[in-house]
């Protein structure tokens, strides 16, 4: 699989130290930036390979595992990605996606674990909710949901992404109802139920001394200056949206692999890093999703990348309903009885080379050689942290 021309890691490299000396930046922010530049280098070590018929050699350098950084997420999705193969139905699946206001996007930038926090609870609540009035599905959904804090141009945009089937349990668990063809649930209404049910939830968490405001937003320590902050909010529409339903299973599985480990900007968008600028590839969502490129000063983009580092310990993907972790498996047997579908079949145990696996989740072999295409590639020695690989051998 042949690597990005240019990294985020480069950026890092360059720029880091100069924008570490000019800024206060926290510990998480730092150990992070180290950690992307320092990604499959020869700092973190790593082990040596030679093809058995060309005699190519080629170093592996370890990875940084930093939940951040755009080369860390490949394995990590194809692992996350055949745990769910198992969770999915023979029905319509909706994509529903909940956005929090941009006025909003201030406060939760600064009150990032508990805002973030509402921000599931309260579309968990919307789903659940508006799903099991009978004047809609009247029926149990279960469902997952990814967080994502960016925007194209990687200006802080929290919003959820849902992917939900389209029907749910009766409540006497005994059918299995389905939703209208090509109709998930009215996003008005879901809209609304979503805006009471998180300022609702916000100003509880402010009663409660959980949120903070520091900089520009320090007079919102004062009530009633966050009460005249909330206002404007209660009266505008927050925009939820459901696409049209995916063409199947795997078509889910294949929406999955975009967006569950996705990080602030892949490096394949990447253009340029020069002279102490970044140009990078972005999609216009308001102009029929047009290509743009954009040009920010290398200390701006770490800026706006470091935006969205997530709170120690957070969970950016949740499951709802009966996929929960304590439901799953019964009520998914449950499901999948009701649909008429065949039962899951045990999964292999135990451990498995990171080759095998990264090979039968993504069709990519880390095995073969990637010059003559004939031999394997075989581990001859281990490369210490700090240890360069020697010139490459090999035609």
């Amino acid at each position: 699989m042949p690597r990005p021309r240019l990294e985020v890691a480069e950026v890092f490299r360059r720029y880091g130290p100069a924008y570490r000396a000019a800024h206060a930046c926290s510990r998480t922010q730092q150990r992070v930036m180290r950690a992307i530049a320092v990604c499959r280098t020869a700092a973190l070590g790593g082990h040596l390979e030679q093809c058995d018929a060309c005699g190519h050699q080629r170093p592996a350098y370890n990875s940084c595992a930093n939940r951040h950084c755009p080369k860390c997420q490949a394995l990590a999705r194809a692992r996350w990605l055949a745990a769910r193969q198992a969770e999915l139905l023979e029905t319509a699946y909706f994509h529903v996606v909940f956005t929090v206001p941009e006025a909003m996007a201030a406060i939760a930038f600064q009150n990032k674990a508990v805002v973030y926090g509402i921000l599931f609870r309260a579309t968990a609540e919307t789903l659940r909710t508006i799903a099991a009035d009978p004047q809609h599905l009247g029926a149990a959904l279960g469902f997952l949901a990814v967080l994502h804090t960016w925007g194209q141009t990687l200006g802080h945009h929290p919003h959820l992404h849902c992917v939900v089937p389209g029907g749910g349990l009766a409540p006497d668990g005994q059918r299995w109802i389905c939703c209208r063809p090509g109709f998930f649930l009215p996003v008005r209404v879901l809209s609304r139920l979503f805006r009471r049910l998180f300022l609702a939830q916000l100003q509880a968490a402010y009663a409660r001394g959980q949120l903070h405001f520091a900089g520009t937003l320090a007079a919102l320590q004062d009530p009633a200056a966050f009460a005249r902050a909330l206002g404007p909010l209660r009266g505008i529409e927050w925009v939820v949206y459901a696409k049209p339903p995916f063409g199947g299973p795997a078509q889910v599985l294949e929406y999955l692999g975009r967006y569950t480990h996705r990080v602030a900007i892949s490096n394949n968008r990447l253009l340029t890093i020069d002279e102490g600028q970044v140009r990078f590839r972005w999609k216009d969502y308001r102009h029929h999703d047009r290509q743009k490129t954009m040009t920010l000063d290398a200390a701006e983009f770490i800026r706006r990348f470091l935006l969205h580092l997530l709170p120690a310990g957070f969970h950016r993907i949740r499951h709802y309903g009966w996929l929960a972790n304590r439901f799953r498996a019964g009520k998914l047997a449950l499901c999948r009885q009701l649909l008429e579908m065949p039962p899951v079949l045990p999964s292999p145990t135990g451990p498995r080379d990171y080759r095998d696996v990264f090979e039968a989740l993504t069709g990519v072999s880390l095995r073969v050689c990637p010059v003559c295409r004939r031999g394997q590639m075989v581990w001859i020695t281990t490369l210490p942290p700090g240890t360069r690989a020697p010139p490459r051998g090999g035609p």
